[in-house]
C-alpha cells in the first residue's frame, strides 16, 4: 500500500468511529473493519463482535499478501490494525 494512508490516519485527531478528540500521546489503531483510526474503546468494541477473529484473520492474510512488509513492521500499514501507536 502506498503512503497517503500515514497523512490521513497516523496522527488521527479524533477516533473515527466515536469522533473522541485523541491527544498525541493517546494510543489509537486502525480498524479491521473499515481501517480507520479509532480509539482503544472502540477497538474493543470491535473486539468483542462474534465476526471479530475472521475479520481480522482476513486482514492479516491480505498484509501477508499484498504489504510490502508484513504485520510486524512497525513501518507498515497493517502494523497500525493489530497494534496501537500514538501520534
Amino acid at each position: 500500500m502506498n503512503e497517503p494512508w500515514k497523512e490521513e490516519l497516523i496522527c488521527a485527531i479524533q477516533c473515527q468511529r466515536c469522533n473522541t478528540p485523541l491527544k498525541k500521546e493517546d494510543p489509537r489503531i486502525l480498524s479491521v473493519y473499515d481501517h480507520k483510526a479509532i480509539c482503544m474503546n472502540c477497538k474493543r468494541e470491535e473486539e468483542s463482535r462474534p465476526d471479530f477473529p475472521e475479520v481480522s484473520m482476513r486482514v492479516a492474510e491480505q498484509c501477508l499478501l499484498h504489504a510490502e512488509s508484513g504485520h510486524g513492521d512497525p513501518r507498515g500499514y497493517c502494523y497500525h490494525h493489530f497494534y496501537p501507536y500514538r501520534c
